[in-house]
């Protein structure tokens, strides 16, 4: 098989040595395993700046997209309403989501090269005061934007309610203090930011919610305090748990850590992200998000004005040379995307220039 680079918001290219630990077969009941789940807990904590006493972490099998069910499905009560600001796809998942477990709900919409507004939200808060709930994405990879979650959270907390933060492709690859902004659940996943493989998200929960949310799920394997009330006294998962991802995990958060932490990274991130978006509008190539609010993750782009290929011939000739890129997911737009997280370096951005160099010169 080829081997190539992922220039995709995750999965993404991995460290061997991360690879390698999944290599050894561990045991789901052993002291060793359990402990390393409690240490990857604390080590979670630790980088999202909280109070260890103040909030918890859940480890929830599955993708990214399980770990939001899990909390919507979880938390938000038959009496409960959910507000849902939406910019992209991700946005409009949870409104799938909502929708599937008959959870009362209403959804703010924004273009996708649009933030969710505070002062909308804030409208929507005032006017509804049944809402209880408000959940949003941080890092739409659907365009590549980063919304603003200060400005929202300010708004949500002044009006006492909770706030859920979907922040799957930004927590590890851009710092956010949980606490301080009084996010309430924050969801990820491994396979993002701290550079792990597929296989659990985790959530980052404000105890005393979580607490309060016993009896309220709608399913039993998504039972979000279920799964931390089992897990909260050993380490022990309620049901088989992906050992291998865990082994890797813990890897990549040493790796993590070596490396500087997230404000190292998060540098990293951003110049790989400077330097595509310079490479690219040096071949013409436009980005969709405007600089002031493009995130350091990924990248949406416009075709060329004249083009005669497919993004299947485009996709094919990259991946040849050694990456691959993502397909564009904004409806309204003829776009294709490009991710700078993962083992990607400014080498990798400065080759990537130069295959694409070579393909619009021959289409």
């Amino acid at each position: 098989m080829k081997n190539y680079k992922l220039l995709t918001p995750g999965p993404l290219t991995t460290t061997d040595t991360v690879k390698e630990e999944m290599l050894f077969d561990h045991c789901t009941w052993d002291d060793d395993y359990k402990k390393i789940t409690q240490q990857i807990r604390e080590e979670l904590l630790d980088l999202a700046h909280v109070d260890h006493e103040i909030y918890t972490v859940v480890l929830m099998q599955g993708s990214g997209t399980f770990g939001v069910e899990s909390v919507l499905s979880s938390v938000i009560g038959e009496d409960d309403k959910l507000l849902i600001a939406a910019n992209g796809a991700y946005g409009e998942r949870m409104e799938d989501i909502a929708r599937h477990n008959q959870l009362s709900y209403t959804a703010y919409h924004e273009h996708y090269d649009r933030m969710p507004s505070a002062g909308k939200i804030e409208e929507y808060l005032r006017e509804d005061p049944s809402i209880t709930h408000v959940a949003m994405v941080h890092s739409e990879t659907t365009s590549g934007i980063l919304n603003d979650i200060a400005s929202v959270a300010e708004v949500v907390k002044r009006a006492g309610k909770i706030f859920i933060v979907d922040a799957m492709s930004s927590f590890g690859g851009v710092d956010i203090e949980v606490q301080k902004l009084g996010i309430d659940y924050l969801v990820s996943s491994a396979n993002k930011c701290i550079q792990g493989v597929p296989g659990f998200s985790f959530i980052i929960c404000n105890r005393a919610d979580l607490i309060a949310s016993a009896g309220k799920a709608r399913s039993l394997s998504l039972d979000l305090y279920d799964q931390w009330k089992t897990m909260h006294v050993d380490g022990k998962w309620r049901f088989t748990s992906p050992t291998h991802v865990v082994l890797a995990f813990a890897q990549a958060l040493r790796e993590l850590k070596k490396e500087g932490g997230i404000p190292a990274r998060e540098k990293r991130y951003r110049e790989n992200n400077q330097l595509l978006i310079e490479k690219m509008e040096e071949l013409g190539i436009r980005p969709y998000i405007d600089a002031a609010h493009q995130g350091p993750i990924i990248t949406t782009f416009f075709y060329p004005d004249r083009h005669d290929f497919s993004f299947q011939e485009m996709y094919d000739y990259i991946k040849e040379r050694g990456y691959a890129i993502y397909p564009g997911k904004v409806t309204q737009a003829d776009t294709f995307r490009i991710g700078n997280i993962g083992e990607v370096y400014q080498e990798d951005i400065l080759k990537l220039a130069d295959i694409l160099k070579e393909f619009f010169a021959e289409h």
